[in-house]
């Protein structure tokens, strides 16, 4: 890696995002990695969805092997300006409507658990009764 490497912001590296031209951000450095397309062993498809911003994490979750982060420096083009990522947001989850539960469906739902199955069974000794036939 050179000394005295050139600094990139994410819209810099952003512009180089297809088959022709294709940069990643990798742990704050930025590898143009358009020759490699073809060989990587995921597909072209997982660099080119990678490009666009940090795909640090993208990277990581891999598991790529201490060769494949060896042939990184062959790569390498420089460093990110930090200050042109944009800072991670806490996720907030979107408000949900008030949910006002009728009590009075939820007693009709109850006595319903309750009378539903012991009408079965009272209709199956009716039934049981009636079909009865006399042996003697």
């Amino acid at each position: 890696m050179a000394g005295g490497s050139k600094v990139y912001t994410l819209a810099e590296v952003s512009a180089h995002s297809d088959r022709k031209d294709c940069w990643l951000l990798i742990d704050g450095k930025v590898y143009d990695v358009t020759k490699f397309l073809e060989d990587h062993p995921g597909g072209d498809e997982v660099l080119l969805a990678a490009t666009g911003k940090d795909a640090s994490n993208d990277f990581e979750d891999v598991g790529h092997s201490s060769t494949a982060r060896a042939m990184m420096d062959e790569y390498y083009v420089g460093d990110i300006d930090s200050s042109s990522i944009p800072t991670k947001r806490a996720y907030t989850p979107p408000k949900q409507p008030y949910y006002n539960q009728d009590k009075t469906t939820d007693f009709i739902i109850k006595i319903l658990q309750f009378l539903v199955p012991l009408l079965i069974l009272g209709l199956a000794f009716g039934v049981r009764f009636y079909t009865k036939t006399s042996t003697a």
